[in-house]
C-alpha cells in the first residue's frame, strides 16, 4: 500500500531529480551562451558561436536524490564545492569559466536556479545572498588565481540567479554591482570595480503569460515550460536557433517526462486533500445540524412555542418547523 509517508518521499525524491535536470539543461552551453550574451556587457557583440568557444566545461552540482543526503556529488569537471578554510562550505548550482574579448580575459562565472524571490518563503534578502555568493568567488581566488599580494590577477565574478516566480508583467533582468562615487574633491577612476556583478533574471510563473519582449527571458519560459517534449523541442529551435543535439534532446525529455510526473502527483495528492477535507467538513456539518436540532426537539418537548424556538436557537420559524417535522412531532 503506497503511505502518505512514502508519496511524501517519492515526489520529494522526484523533485530532486527534476532540480538536477534543470541545471544540467542550463549547463548546456548554447544556453549558457545566450546567458552571458544578454546579461554581461563583456558578451553582448560576441556571436553566439564564438562564446560558446570560449566557455570551459561547466561544473554542475548534482543533489542525491536519496532523501536526507545533500548535493555531495558532482556531474562532471572539478568541485562546485568551495571549502575556504574557515568560512564553511557553500555549493554552486553551475561554475564555469568564460573568455571575453580578443585577449580572452578570464571570467569566472555562477548561474543558480532559484523557485522564489519571496524574501518571507526564502527567510532571507536574494541580494544578501549574492553579495555573498560573489565574496566567496572571490575569496576563493587566494592561492587559486593569485598569490601573495598580486591583486591585479584578482579574476571578476559574475553570480547570475535565474527566478521562476515573477507576474505576467514582472520579468526582467536587474543588476548588482559597485558604484564609483566621489564624496569629496577630485575623481578618481577606479577601473577595476565592475569585476563584482550580480544579474538576477526573473522569468513568469504563469506559462500562459504573453512571450516576453526579452529574447532571453522568452528563451528560458520556453525551455522551462511545461509542454510535449516534441513541441519544445520545435519552438527551441525554430523560434531561438538551439541546435538539437543528442545531449540536449535527451536532457529535455528527462525534465518534461518528470515534470508532467510531478504535476499528475500535485493533482491526485490536491483531489485527495480534497475528498479528505469534504469528508471532514461533512462530518462536521453533520455535528452541528444534530446539536441543533437536539436543541429544538429538547426544547419543543419543554413546552416552548415554534417562535420562541427560533427566537433562542436564531433560527428561522420554518427551520424550526422543518426540524420538528423530520421528528413526527408536528404535522
Amino acid at each position: 500500500m503506497d503511505t502518505n509517508l512514502s508519496q511524501t518521499i517519492d515526489i520529494t525524491t522526484e523533485r530532486a531529480r527534476y532540480d538536477e535536470y534543470i541545471k544540467e539543461i542550463l549547463s548546456d552551453k548554447q544556453i549558457l551562451a545566450r546567458i552571458l550574451k544578454y546579461t554581461l556587457e563583456e558578451f553582448q557583440d560576441t556571436d553566439i558561436d564564438t562564446i560558446i568557444a570560449n566557455i570551459d566545461e561547466p561544473e554542475v552540482s548534482k543533489v542525491r536524490v536519496e532523501p536526507g543526503h545533500t548535493n555531495t556529488e558532482t556531474i562532471k569537471g572539478a568541485p562546485t564545492e568551495d571549502n575556504v578554510p574557515g568560512e564553511g562550505k557553500i555549493f554552486f548550482d553551475i561554475r564555469f569559466s568564460a573568455y571575453s574579448k580578443d585577449e580572452l580575459i578570464k571570467i569566472l562565472i555562477n548561474i543558480e536556479a532559484q523557485k522564489s524571490t519571496n524574501t518571507s518563503k526564502l527567510g532571507y534578502h536574494l541580494d544578501n545572498r549574492i553579495i555573498y555568493y560573489l565574496g566567496r568567488m572571490i575569496s576563493a581566488q587566494k592561492e587559486v588565481e593569485f598569490a601573495k599580494s598580486d591583486y591585479d590577477n584578482l579574476k571578476p565574478v559574475r553570480s547570475i540567479w535565474i527566478c521562476m516566480d515573477a507576474g505576467d508583467n514582472e520579468d526582467s533582468i536587474n543588476r548588482i554591482r559597485f558604484v564609483q562615487d566621489t564624496v569629496f574633491g577630485k575623481d578618481i577612476e577606479f577601473s577595476n570595480i565592475n569585476k563584482v556583478q550580480g544579474i538576477i533574471i526573473r522569468l513568469r510563473s504563469n506559462i500562459d503569460a504573453m512571450e516576453s519582449k526579452n529574447a532571453l527571458i522568452a528563451m528560458l519560459e520556453e525551455l522551462l515550460k511545461n509542454e510535449p517534449v516534441d513541441i519544445k523541442k520545435q519552438r527551441l529551435s525554430e523560434d531561438f536557433g538551439l541546435k538539437m543535439s543528442i545531449d540536449i534532446e535527451r536532457r529535455l525529455g528527462d525534465m518534461c517526462n518528470l515534470s508532467q510526473v510531478l504535476i499528475d502527483r500535485g493533482e491526485e495528492k490536491g483531489r485527495a486533500k480534497g475528498r479528505e477535507e469534504g469528508r471532514k467538513e461533512g462530518k462536521l456539518e453533520g455535528r452541528e445540524e444534530g446539536r441543533e436540532e437536539g436543541k429544538v426537539v429538547a426544547r419543543f418537548e419543554d413546552g416552548m412555542n415554534i417562535e420562541t424556538i427560533a427566537h433562542k436557537s436564531q433560527l428561522s420559524v420554518e427551520r424550526v418547523k422543518a426540524i420538528l417535522k423530520e421528528e413526527g412531532l408536528i404535522s
